[in-house]
This record gives C-alpha cells, sequence and structure tokens, in this order.
C-alpha cells in the first residue's frame, strides 16, 4: 500500500484563509510569471477615448455638456443683437469709420459696415471667447480620438466646418484686437446644437439600456431642424437687414414665420439683395430638407401602426391591463374575447394589449378603428420571445396573461411547442403574472403546468362529445353555461320556446360566501340537498356546489349527508350573481283555500309555491321509494290516484338519516345491475371489474374510477372487421350487442380520443346501459393507443372513412345510437377559413339524407358553418331561424347562433365555443373545474357527476320541475339542472312537415279536408309504401292528374300542391337512397332488416331550458339533467341487504372488483 503523507507535500506554516484569499506572500521561489491583459487600453489615447466615447455615462455628460456650450452661443448672440444699436458708430475706431441712419445712402447701394461691423462690449466678448475656445478645444480633442486613418474624413465633416466657422474668428480677435467687433455668424451654432442633441439621445438609449421608439427620434429631429431652419433665417434677416429696414429679431420671426406658412401678408419684406438671396437660400433649402424629414417620420408612422407602438409604462401603473399573446389573429377570435371579456361589468375599465408576429389584416384593423374599442384595445406586432416586445406590452405589469393556440395550423403539435415556449417565456419575463393557457393535444400539458388555468381542446372537446351520447344535448348546455347573456335573446319572439329557451340561456355558474349571502345563510346546518331544494323554492336559484374555505377542491352535489358550514362557498345557478339581484318579498298566504291552489290544476298554480305544503304532507316514508321495476320512472305514491288529490311527495329532511337515503331508480335498476351477472353474461365473458386503467396514453390525465376487463384484450380482438383467432365476427352484427353502437369518425386515434372512452366506461354508469364503442379511423392506431384503451370492455376499432358507404354499414351504422364526426386536423386549414368545415357538412349531410333516423354529433372549426347542418333551402322555418339570427347579431348578442336548430340540439358542435371558458375564468376562477368535473374529466371523492333522466307517461304525475326537484332532493339526493325537450313543430309551411300517400290524396275532395288530413297525418312515415315496384308510376299519373287539376284550385291549394309534389319527388329520391343502401349491404353480406329509411325525425325540434322556472310544466319525453352525488360517498360500515340500498351493493362491489 502506497504511503499517502509521502506524497502529499506538508503546507507551510501558518497556512490560514486569508492566505488563500490574499495569495501565499511566503512562496516567492516559483516560476510563476504574472500576466497582465489589455494593455492596449492603458495607453493615454485609449483613456481619453474611453472616458469621451466607449462610457455611456461619461460620454452622456460630455454630450450634454456640448449641448450646453452651443444654447450658450445662441444665447450670447441673442444677447449681443438686443445691446446693439446700429444707429451708433459701428465698431472699428480705429478705422475711424462711423455711419448714421441716412449718411451717404442712396436707393441701390449697400452700406456694407452694418453687415461686416457690430458693436460688441468686452464683458460680452470675453464670454463668446471662452466659449468658442473650450468649443473648439473639445472638437479637436473628440476629432483626433475618433480618428481612423483619413484626416480629410475628418476635417470636411460639416460639424466640424461649422465650429471652424464659429470659433476660430472669436480666437484670432484675441491676437488682433482690431477685430474684436468683427461680425461672426455664432447662430449657426443651432445646427451644432441639434447635432448634439442627437448624439446625446443616443449616448441616453445605451446608458439606460433601453430604446425608445424609433417615431420618437425622428419627430424630434424633425422638430430641431425646423427650430435650426426657422432660428437661422430670423438671424440671418435681421442681421442683413442691419444695412436696410433694420428690423428687430421680432419683426424677423413674423416674417419668418409668414413666409415659412406661405401666408405672405407683404408688410414686413427684406430690402436688399443679400437678404432676399437669404430668404430665397433657406426656401430652397427647407423644401429639401423638410420633405426629407416629413417622409421618414411618414415611414416610421406607417411602420409604427404595423407594430402597434408601445403601451406606455405610466398607463401602465395607472390603469389595469390584460396582454392577449396569438400566433395569428382572426377576426373571429378577437371578437369572441372582447365580448366575453367585456361582459363583465368589473372589466370596462381595463386595457387588453394584444401581442401578435404578424401583420394586423383588414377585417381587425377596421374593428379596432371602432370608437368602443379604439381606447380600449392595442395592437402590438412582435413575438413573446422577445423581451423587447414583452417590455413593449408590459407584461410585468399586466393583471393577466392569455396564450392561445393557432387551432387551424395543419401540425397542431408545432402549434402547441409555439405556445409552450410563449408560456415559458411569459414565466421567465413576468413570474407573478398569472398565466391563461389555451393548449390543442393533452399530452403536452404538463409542459405548462405551472399556468394558473389551462384548457385542452382535445381533452375538453372528446369528454363533451361523448357525454353528448348519453346526456343529450351536453355540449350545448356547457357553451350556454360559459357564456355570458342577460337571457333577453329572442323575448319578443311569436314562439314560445324562443322565448324559454333565449330567457333560461342566460343562467350562469356564480359564487358567494355563505355566510354573507340572501340565498342561502339560512341554511348554515342543513344539508346541502335541503339547501338547494329550498333556495330553489324560495328564490329560483340552483346550488350545485360547494367548496370548504379550508379545501381548494369543488364538490359538485355532495349529496344529503353534507352539512352546509358559514365558511362554505357555495356555487349556483342563476341569470345574475346575487349582488346584482334585488329581493322583493310577497305576501304570504296563510288561508286554507290558497294552500290548496298549490295542489289542485295545473292553469292555478302560482310561480313560487308550487311544492306540497309542508304542513299537508301525509305519507308514509316506506313508500316514497322507488319501485324496483325494469323502467325508469318516478314511483307513484299509493295514494296518488285519489280523485281531487295531488300525488304528496317527502318532504327533503335538514339532516339526512339512514332512512331517507333511498335511491331512486331513475336510470336503470342499478341495484340489480350491480348484484351477480346474468347467465348470458357469464357465458359470454362479460363480467367486469372497476378500477383505475392500468395505463393512460399521455401524462397527466386525471385517473378516473372505471369498467375494466379484468384481463385486457388481445389486439387482434380490437380490430372490428377483421376476424382473428379469438373470434370470427367481421362485422357489427355478427357480435350481437344488446345495446347500440356509438360510433366515432375520426381522422386519427390521438391521445384525446381516450377522454371520450372514460365517461362513457366510468363506474357510475349501469353496467347493462354501457354502449359499444366504435372508432372508425382514417389510419390505423399506434400500439400506445391500443394498450390504453384494451382494458376496456366493448371499444373496438376500425379503419375506414365516412366518405365510403361500405366502411360505414360494416362498423355497423345501420345498429347506432349516435354517430359523432369529429373534426379532421388535416382539413382544419384552407385558403378560405370557413371552407375549412367543408367536407365535414357535406359527408355528413349525406349520412343525414341516407341514415334519417340516426343521431349524428359534429364537431366544425368554424360556428359560423352550423346553419349549414341539415340544410333545407327550401324550409321556411329555418329561413325564419336565419333572418332571427341576424336579427339578434344585430343587437349584439354574444350567442346570435344559439337558435339554429342542430346547436339547440346537441347534434353540432364547435370547440371555438369553449375559449370563452377561459376568458371567464379571468373573473370565475372556478369555471373549468367546474366543466371538468362536469365533463367526468377530473373526478373528487365526494363529488358527484352529469347524467340524466327521461320523463316517461308513469312519471307525469310529478307535473312540475319544482315538484321533481322535491321529489329528487327527497329519494335520491339528485340536483336538476336543466330540461332537454323535443317539441314538434307546427309550421303549416314547412315542406318537411307533410306527408301523404297517393291513394288518400285522391280521396280528398275540397280545402277542409285537406287541412284535416294534413293534420293527422303530419308525422306519418310510412315505410310500406317503398315497396311497392309501382309506386314510382303511380306518383307520376297523380302528379299528372294534379297538372291537370290545378285551375281550379285557389292560390292557398295551389301552394299546398307544390308542397305535397315536392314531398313526393322527395319521397322518390329517398327511396332511391334506401335501395342504395339495401343493395351495398346485401353486397357485403350483411342483412337489410335493421335498416329503417322513412324513419324521420326533420319535424321536430329540441332545446335546453337550463335552471327553467318552478312552474315549468313537465312534458313526455322530457329528458332532466342531473348532478347526481357520489355513490361511493354513501358507503356504510354495514351492508343491509341490496333491495334497500343501492348504496351499500356499490360500496361491496367496489370493495370487491377493484383489485385489478
Amino acid at each position: 500500500m502506497v504511503d499517502l503523507d509521502s506524497e502529499v507535500p506538508p503546507l507551510p506554516p501558518r497556512y490560514r484563509f486569508r492566505d488563500l484569499l490574499l495569495g501565499d506572500q511566503g512562496w516567492q521561489s516559483d516560476d510563476r510569471v504574472q500576466v497582465e491583459f489589455y494593455m492596449n487600453e492603458n495607453t493615454f489615447k485609449e483613456r481619453l477615448k474611453l472616458f469621451f466615447i466607449k462610457n455611456q455615462r461619461s460620454s452622456l455628460r460630455i454630450r450634454l455638456f456640448n449641448f450646453s456650450l452651443k444654447l450658450l452661443s445662441c444665447f450670447l448672440y441673442i444677447v449681443r443683437v438686443l445691446l446693439d444699436d446700429p444707429t451708433q458708430g459701428l465698431g472699428c475706431k480705429e478705422l475711424n469709420r462711423s455711419c448714421s441712419s441716412n449718411q451717404n445712402y442712396t436707393p441701390g447701394t449697400i452700406d456694407w459696415s452694418p453687415i461686416i461691423w457690430v458693436n460688441r462690449s468686452l464683458p460680452l466678448w470675453g464670454l463668446q471667447v471662452s466659449v468658442a475656445v473650450i468649443s473648439l478645444f473639445e472638437t479637436l480633442l473628440l476629432s483626433y480620438l475618433s480618428y481612423k486613418g483619413n484626416i480629410w474624413e475628418q476635417i470636411l465633416r460639416i460639424p466640424f466646418l461649422l465650429e471652424i466657422i464659429n470659433a476660430v474668428p472669436f480666437i484670432i480677435t484675441i491676437f488682433w484686437p482690431v477685430l474684436r467687433n468683427l461680425f461672426i455668424p455664432a447662430f449657426l451654432n443651432c445646427w451644432l446644437a441639434k447635432h448634439a442633441l442627437e448624439n446625446m439621445i443616443n449616448d441616453l438609449h445605451r446608458a439606460i439600456q433601453r430604446t425608445q421608439s424609433a417615431m420618437f427620434n425622428q419627430v424630434l429631429i424633425l422638430i430641431s431642424t425646423l427650430l435650426c431652419l426657422i432660428f437661422t433665417c430670423i438671424c440671418g434677416i435681421q442681421h442683413l437687414e442691419r444695412a436696410g429696414n433694420r428690423l428687430t429679431l421680432f419683426d424677423s420671426l413674423y416674417f419668418c414665420i409668414v413666409t415659412f406658412s406661405t401666408v405672405g401678408f407683404g408688410d414686413v419684406t427684406p430690402k436688399i439683395w443679400p437678404s432676399k438671396l437669404l430668404v430665397v437660400i433657406m426656401i430652397c433649402v427647407a423644401l429639401v430638407v423638410l420633405p426629407i424629414q416629413f417622409e421618414q417620420l411618414a415611414y416610421l408612422w406607417m411602420e409604427r401602426q404595423k407594430s402597434g407602438g408601445n403601451y406606455s409604462r405610466y398607463r401602465a401603473q395607472t390603469e389595469k391591463h390584460v396582454v392577449l399573446c396569438v400566433s395569428s389573429l382572426k377576426i373571429d377570435l378577437l371578437m369572441d374575447f372582447l365580448n366575453e371579456f367585456y361582459a363583465h361589468p368589473r372589466l370596462q375599465d381595463y386595457y387588453v394589449v394584444i401581442l401578435c408576429p404578424t401583420e394586423m389584416d383588414a377585417q381587425v384593423r377596421r374593428v379596432l378603428q371602432i370608437p368602443m374599442w379604439s381606447q380600449r384595445v392595442i395592437y402590438l406586432q412582435g413575438s413573446a420571445l422577445k423581451d423587447q416586445d414583452l417590455l413593449r406590452a408590459k407584461m410585468d405589469d399586466a393583471e393577466a396573461c392569455f396564450i392561445l393556440s393557432s387551432r387551424c395550423e395543419v401540425d397542431r403539435t408545432a402549434a402547441d411547442h409555439q405556445t409552450i415556449l410563449r408560456a415559458w417565456a411569459v414565466k421567465d419575463f413576468a413570474p407573478n403574472c398569472p398565466l391563461y393557457v389555451q393548449i390543442l393535444k393533452p399530452e403536452n400539458k404538463f409542459h405548462i403546468k405551472f399556468a394558473d388555468h389551462v384548457v385542452c381542446e382535445e381533452e375538453f372537446k372528446y369528454a363533451m362529445l361523448a357525454l353528448n351520447c348519453i346526456c343529450p344535448a351536453t355540449s350545448t348546455l356547457i357553451t350556454l353555461l360559459v357564456h355570458t347573456s342577460r337571457g333577453q335573446e329572442c323575448q319578443q319572439s311569436p314562439e314560445q320556446w324562443q322565448k324559454m329557451y333565449g330567457r333560461c340561456s342566460g343562467n350562469e355558474v356564480y359564487h358567494i360566501n355563505l355566510e354573507e349571502s340572501t340565498f342561502f345563510a339560512e341554511y348554515e346546518g342543513k344539508s346541502f340537498t335541503y339547501a338547494s331544494f329550498h333556495a330553489h323554492k324560495k328564490f329560483g336559484v340552483c346550488l350545485i356546489g360547494v367548496r370548504k374555505e379550508d379545501n381548494k377542491n369543488i364538490l359538485l352535489n355532495p349529496g344529503p349527508r353534507y352539512i352546509m358550514s358559514s365558511t362554505d362557498i357555495c356555487f349556483y345557478i342563476n341569470i345574475t350573481k346575487e349582488e346584482n339581484s334585488a329581493f322583493k318579498k310577497q305576501e304570504k298566504h296563510r288561508k286554507n283555500h290558497e294552500s290548496k291552489l298549490s295542489y289542485h290544476g295545473a292553469s292555478r298554480l302560482p310561480v313560487h309555491s308550487i311544492i306540497a305544503s309542508m304542513g299537508t304532507v301525509a305519507i308514509d316514508l316506506q313508500d316514497t321509494g322507488c319501485r324496483a321495476s325494469s323502467g325508469a320512472t318516478l314511483a307513484l305514491p299509493p295514494d296518488g290516484g285519489k280523485e281531487g288529490r295531488r300525488p304528496s311527495i317527502a318532504p327533503v329532511l335538514e339532516v339526512a338519516d339512514s332512512s331517507s337515503l333511498q335511491t331512486c331508480d331513475l336510470l336503470s335498476d342499478q341495484s340489480e345491475d350491480e348484484t351477480t351477472p346474468s347467465d348470458d353474461e357469464v357465458s359470454a365473458g362479460l363480467e367486469y371489474a372497476k378500477g383505475y386503467p392500468p395505463y393512460s396514453p399521455y401524462i397527466g390525465s386525471s385517473p378516473t374510477f372505471c369498467h375494466l376487463l379484468h384481463e385486457k384484450v388481445p389486439f387482434c380482438c380490437l380490430r372490428l372487421d377483421k376476424g382473428c383467432q379469438h373470434n370470427y365476427y367481421e362485422d357489427a352484427k355478427a357480435y350481437g350487442f344488446k345495446n347500440k353502437l356509438i360510433i366515432v369518425a375520426a381522422e386519427t386515434a390521438g391521445n384525446g380520443l381516450y377522454n371520450f372512452i372514460v365517461p362513457l366506461r366510468a363506474y357510475y354508469r349501469p353496467k347493462k346501459e354501457l354502449n359499444p364503442i366504435v372508432l372508425l379511423l382514417d389510419n390505423p392506431p399506434d400500439m400506445h393507443f391500443l394498450d390504453a384503451i384494451c382494458w376496456f370492455p366493448m371499444v373496438y376499432y376500425m379503419v375506414g372513412s365516412i366518405d365510403n358507404l361500405d366502411d360505414l354499414l360494416r362498423c355497423g351504422i345501420t345498429f347506432a345510437a349516435n354517430m359523432v364526426v369529429v373534426d379532421k386536423e388535416s382539413t382544419m386549414s384552407a385558403e378560405e377559413d370557413y371552407m375549412a368545415d367543408a367536407k365535414t357538412i357535406v359527408n355528413v349531410q349525406t349520412l343525414f339524407r341516407l341514415f334519417s333516423s340516426l343521431s349524428i354529433i359534429t364537431e366544425l372549426t368554424h360556428p359560423a358553418n352550423m346553419r349549414f347542418m341539415q340544410f333545407r333551402a327550401k324550409d321556411c322555418y329555418s329561413l325564419a331561424l336565419s333572418k332571427l339570427e341576424k336579427k339578434e347579431r344585430e343587437k349584439g348578442s354574444n350567442l346570435a347562433f344559439m337558435f339554429r336548430l342542430p346547436f339547440a340540439a346537441g347534434r353540432v358542435f364547435s370547440i371555438s365555443m369553449l375559449d370563452t371558458l377561459l376568458y371567464q375564468s379571468f373573473v370565475k376562477d372556478y369555471m373549468i373545474s367546474i366543466t371538468r368535473l362536469l365533463l367526468g374529466l377530473d373526478t373528487t371523492p365526494g363529488s358527484g357527476f352529469l347524467c340524466s333522466m327521461k320523463i316517461t307517461e308513469e312519471d307525469l304525475w310529478i307535473r312540475t320541475y319544482a315538484r321533481l326537484y322535491q321529489k329528487l332532493c327527497s329519494s335520491t339526493g339528485d340536483i336538476p339542472i336543466g330540461v332537454y325537450r323535443t317539441e314538434s313543430q307546427k309550421l303549416a309551411t314547412s315542406e318537411s312537415q307533410i306527408s301523404i300517400s297517393v291513394e288518400e290524396w285522391e280521396d280528398t275532395k275540397d280545402t277542409k279536408e285537406q287541412f284535416s288530413f294534413r293534420g293527422n297525418h303530419r308525422n306519418s312515415t310510412s315505410s310500406d309504401q317503398s315497396d311497392h315496384p309501382l309506386l314510382r308510376r303511380k306518383s307520376m299519373q297523380w302528379a299528372r292528374r294534379l297538372s291537370r287539376r290545378a285551375p281550379r284550385h285557389s292560390g292557398k291549394t295551389a301552394e299546398k300542391i307544390n308542397q305535397q309534389r315536392m314531398n313526393l319527388y322527395r319521397r322518390s329520391e329517398r327511396q332511391e337512397l334506401a335501395e342504395l343502401v339495401k343493395n351495398r349491404m346485401k353486397h357485403l353480406g350483411l342483412s337489410p332488416a335493421g335498416y329503417d329509411e322513412m324513419n324521420d325525425h326533420q319535424n321536430t325540434l329540441s332545446y335546453i331550458l337550463i335552471n327553467p322556472s318552478p312552474d315549468t310544466r313537465l312534458e313526455l319525453n322530457d329528458i332532466v339533467y342531473l348532478i347526481r352525488p357520489d355513490p361511493l360517498t354513501y358507503v356504510p360500515n354495514a351492508a343491509p341487504s341490496r333491495k334497500n340500498s343501492f348504496c351499500n351493493t356499490v360500496g361491496q362491489d367496489t370493495r370487491e372488483e377493484t383489485q385489478l
């Protein structure tokens, strides 16, 4: 082993820490050589250059001193002019020359002595000589220091020549006193002062490390040039006219202003030719110099208009502003942002600074010139990756920064990368500025986790489209909730549904502390469902969630076991927030007969007295439970059929107990569903487990408790249209699914598509109601995506396109309940922006014509294109809605498109509608969290979920929305938030509402009978006619017979005949399409039995009523949106019988099947 002590040299004595810092002075015997660097800068010339030129601060002081000297020289010249009197002796006494006012002066001759000689006092001469000596010395020194080998370049510079002209004559008078009164044009120092000012501004920018705008510099140069011209002309005219009119300085100023302004009064004019020549020269110089300056100023002004200039620091410190960062600014995006942002009263005084790297287009420019926006919106052309541009936008003083992605880019991943870099740059420059970021791809979301609020487009899009399949029009519901509206749209319409729909669209989500609330303060210590029901009964507000003071998680409908606390923050749906509401107390009715009004006929119902009086409820609690039936009904109490009395509903208890927590069978018989599987399920191997998906396709996805398979499906079995060694099925029908399919047509299987599957397989969805999911993809999915979906039951994929009828038939479109058409990324970009949806719209229109009974949910890039969905050119009702939309847009509505039937029915959706979700988060920081909970993107323990129930004939005993609210709160703890209603169109002029058979038309004789027939058969859709081989011939015979009888009818009858003829033509066309589909099905070996070509829903309209009034009557087939409590919240310690408590079975099933 080597002795380490012998290899390491010993430390010198007294080697202390000071020696490490100052060096060891004792070791002087080494060979080290000290090297000094930058020796060239130690010369005298380099030190002077460093002081006078290189150093910004000292150079700035030198420039300022030089500028002051030039101004002092001009000031001394003005003093000399004011003290000089040309009528006295003119200075050169040694030459014995004098002059008087009229001596030796004749017209045409010039006395040059007043021009050459002046009267300069000795003190004034001393001051001027001193200034000249200092100026000349400084000029020579700077010329020497800036000398670069060409001496003529230094000498022939105009500033150097002017310095020689102004300074050398004064120095000569020191050695030749006779010339002390010689005229020296010291007023030319104004040009040197201008030159010094320009240099001083440049040094100032270098010293403070900031750059003022080029516009400021150019304006400064222009003003200084103009002042120098005027000052030179004033002094020159005044001096030359000493031999003429002897003008004062004020007269010369007056003459110059009148002359340069082209007014030319003529009352003051030069008399001698030298002064006239000077005027000519100065005008020529002005005509040359000033246009150049103005041209440069105009150019800079145009560039400033393009770039947007700066947001002033003073305004940033005194006013509030937000910054909007986008890669390209479109007029639709701009107007959506401005309308939503300024819809809030407290944001009216905010400024919006737009930072965009592209030049402002013509449409945006026109909009920003509108007075309403020109004073509040500032456009800056620049990049968020440049600190200079962020400084121009005063990002460090901004209240918030919105960073939006460009969704119209062909490469959406590249667009996300740009967004990520912008977010990083803003966070680096202004760490305290709140960030609101929009991202496109979910896999890129974890890069911006530091942002205060993030909206991932594909996450929200697919989750919303998935819920549309089980809760109709969820996309419309969410869109209306996140848009700011006053609920005044279409209130003058004669259509009742438009009034109700427009009024309810004004409902939004608001928040308030419970102890400060008039709505909810009295419910402190009461259960959540009790507070929600009674707040709706008393004030018409819908309490949907709470948040504890010490917890950031929002709980949607935490259930009847949750007790309200004074520190809770309540979230509720209402037309306006409580702070903007006025409360008017109504007189209470205490008489018995008025209490009975709340029980009898619907026409006698008071608005706020719908719910059954607590004093008259006489029911047995055991009878308010749900019936164990297969239908989705609300149980009717046994005494509900008594004549003259409305069935009673159990009261909502202040504090829930175990006996009140009975789960109503709203959607299915879940107690049966959660028990042992049926024989068919066992034989088919359909027993599922509950747990968290073991594999997620991207980082940052929220874990959701789902129905899963015990073992993952082999990848070959996921292919729907191709058999494998495990099964031989090659089409959807061969699988024999019990529930109808949900088909998703997408271009690629992106990671966002995972969020379409998760909400449809969530643990709270009944097993027997799970719909098979078929992904119709243009491109094959990758292995990572298949790894993620192979654990979910009944999820398949197929490579194909909606352009191909064979692909649609193979994937089971004839057995589908919903068809979701996702906008393709490759078509989002087009030369004409609004043409990006052209292919999608035409394909969906084809599907609509081929499969009219299919519910098609379409995603579009531009909301304006939804007017082309299910387009019918001659439908008068659609045309009337088009005019209505234009009127609402003229009134300034943010939701002008809401009355389009496809949007109202939830059949069309544009992700750009959710941009307002990010904008609203600036005022309502909880909106993104609530939306994610509603869509199932996030699952918080104890928080409820969105579902729906359908009103059947057995449920109509409830009668009103208020009684439904009470029934749900008292039995299941569900909170209703809205109604999806479907009605029949009753507009007689719509061609889509008329269907008639040939035989019945021939039996019709008069107009009255025709009208009665149309009313009775408006909804008939006879499919048997397609089987008659002679239908086409009968149709032509009927058309010829109709044309011969046409003159006998009146105008209305003729119009009706034309409508019937068009309807017959459409039926003939529909039969051709049906034959085409059936032939293709036969060719593919598929049975055409399931194809119903005549089931047409064009004569219906659907719409949403968010938080309708309590007295709203329930109608058959209404679908009620519910926020249902989390079933896992009510898992008790003991497990009673499954017949008494569904919650217990959920808990048991969870404990048994979570092991994945």
